[in-house]
């Protein structure tokens, strides 16, 4: 989860930092597209892992520290995913004349 997050952090770090990645607006608004649904499609499914398949299950010895750090990690790559899918849809979009 952490290199997914550092991930979309170097992403929106080189758009901010660059006037472009490739030189086509669209290209690099499709990449970061891309690459906040892959980010964020790990936290999802960590999530319906455990919403539909430990739900009958008994619970794993694991502290409440471990699940609240686990939890924190899956909703910050889920944001940093998200966040990274406006930054290209907004590239995508943009228009250049």
């Amino acid at each position: 989860m952490l290199a997914l997050i550092l991930l979309a952090i170097a992403y929106s770090g080189l758009l901010y930092s660059l006037p472009t990645l490739t030189g086509i607006y669209r290209l690099d608004g499709a990449i970061g597209v891309v690459l906040g649904l892959y980010i964020c499609s790990h936290p999802a499914a960590n999530a319906l892992d455990r919403l539909l398949f430990e739900r009958g299950a008994p619970r794993r010895n694991s502290s409440g520290r471990s699940d609240g750090v686990w939890l924190a990690l899956n909703v910050l790559a889920l944001l940093s995913g998200w966040m990274v899918i406006v930054i290209g849809a907004t590239r995508f979009a943009a228009r250049v004349d």
